[in-house]
């Protein structure tokens, strides 16, 4: 363990974002009985879902620069806390605006996850197994977490009652903190379990900047200047609204459309979300090899632009002949192709920033939470005003196009990485 204790501190990551997206997608299998207890409308219920990404988008901007200052650890133990508590207390929040204002709390409780996870992976692993690490992370993790979330989450409120799916969801995030705070570090140089040579494994795979433990501001013009990384906040935004879309409304969709019950939702549920785990494991072996291979960002961009285009792709059949064989085959195969993004969205955050990849990946994430807050409130507004759920499936898409025009034309090979692909390549051209 001693020379992969690198690993463990993924797996640790992965648990806390099963654990993540169980507590935020737990909702949307209580709206029945919230909606009964609290006399949520509809729409109010879009409003309510989208708050969770008000919170969550201001604060993935302001705890990206916070991990890169201070580190991962000690800001993913306070967010973990903080969103395990909003939990804790949903039951009783008392209606519409006591709701509204928990979902903001959760959302920035969660918002650290993903620019700590980020940094975590740059400066525990070389860069040579970051792809499928974040694609654990960032796609077998969220699609795993979801996979197993509804039917969880109906057995949990068939057993315990809806409000005690919440009790139970917040004490999981407690456990995790304790457990974390004696394992994980925010570089192998913090741990006294890792070795030696694992320790030389990783540094010499790894970028010099990279090297360094903590960074005392963040560089906002570099940031805000980078090409590569607002095309990727654009393309995070699109796979997101399809995304957000179906984590909130898969569930009403199937049993509105179809008549469905419960616990039938539930299982009816897995099979897109058993599509991403495939999707993931598939981008994250597949953006290694081509890089591998390339030693150029713009393949890991290319590989983001053919996913989206085939996952817009897949959703046309549902919007022109839709029954329940064709909306499960269809939905499956739009999630399963979205999610072999899944990891590398925070791969190509790390090459756009190297020497900041939590702000980086906050950038990011804000986009993502953006989408989040756009899609359950237009998707709510769509179903309420028309009746049906085909307009917003095109509006997912034409986001989707347009994402992978963006990808396949309109991003750029940084110098750096330009030059050193070049002299990786000559000692390979001169034997």
């Amino acid at each position: 363990m001693r020379n992969r204790f690198r690993w463990l501190t993924i797996a640790m990551i992965v648990v806390l974002v099963i654990i993540n997206y169980i507590d935020r997608s737990a909702i949307s299998y209580a709206v029945q009985p919230l909606s009964s207890q609290f006399g949520i409308t509809t729409t109010e219920y879009g409003l309510i879902s989208s708050a969770f990404s008000v919170g969550y988008l201001v604060f993935a901007l302001v705890s990206g620069p916070l991990v890169d200052r201070f580190g991962p650890r000690r800001i993913l133990l306070a967010g973990v806390v903080i969103w395990s508590l909003a939990s804790v207390i949903t039951p009783v929040s008392g209606g519409f605006i006591g709701l509204l204002l928990i979902r903001i709390v959760l959302g920035a409780g969660e918002a650290p996850g993903f620019p700590a996870a980020t940094r975590i992976t740059s400066r525990w692993l070389p860069q040579g197994e970051r792809g499928f690490a974040l694609a654990l992370i960032g796609g077998v993790a969220v699609s795993g977490s979801l996979l197993i979330g509804g039917p969880v989450v109906t057995q949990l409120i068939a057993g315990t009652g809806w409000r005690g799916m919440f009790w139970i969801l917040g004490a999981a995030g407690l456990v995790w903190a304790v457990a974390a705070a004696g394992l994980l570090f925010n570089t192998p140089a913090d741990s006294r379990r890792v070795s030696a040579a694992e320790r030389a494994r990783i540094a010499a795979d790894q970028r010099p900047e990279e090297a360094e433990g903590a960074r005392p501001r963040v560089d906002w013009r570099s940031l805000l200047a980078n090409r590569n990384l607002w095309i990727v906040g654009a393309g995070y935004f699109a796979w997101g609204f399809m995304f957000w879309g179906f984590l909130y409304w898969l569930p009403s969709y199937l049993a509105e459309s179809f008549g469905l019950s419960l616990t039938q939702v539930g299982a009816f549920s897995v099979a897109p979300w058993a599509a991403g785990i495939v999707g993931a494991v598939i981008g994250g072996i597949l953006v290694d090899r081509m890089y591998a291979r390339y030693r150029r960002i713009r393949s890991r961009f290319a590989i983001i632009g053919i996913a989206l285009l085939l996952s817009g792709a897949s959703l046309i059949p549902v919007i022109v002949a839709p029954s329940l064989a064709t909306a499960l085959t269809s939905i499956s195969l739009g999630v399963g192709f979205g999610f072999i993004t899944g990891g590398i969205w925070w791969v190509v955050s790390i090459d756009a920033e190297p020497s900041q990849p939590a702000s980086a990946a906050g950038f990011a994430d804000a986009a993502f939470a953006l989408s989040g807050i756009v899609a359950p409130s237009v998707m709510g507004f769509i179903v309420q005003g028309t009746g049906t759920f085909t307009s917003g499936f095109v509006v997912m898409v034409v986001l989707a196009v347009l994402a992978a025009v963006l990808m396949l034309g309109c991003t750029r090979e940084s110098a750096g990485a330009a030059a050193r692909a070049a002299k990786e390549a000559t000692p390979a051209a001169e034997g």
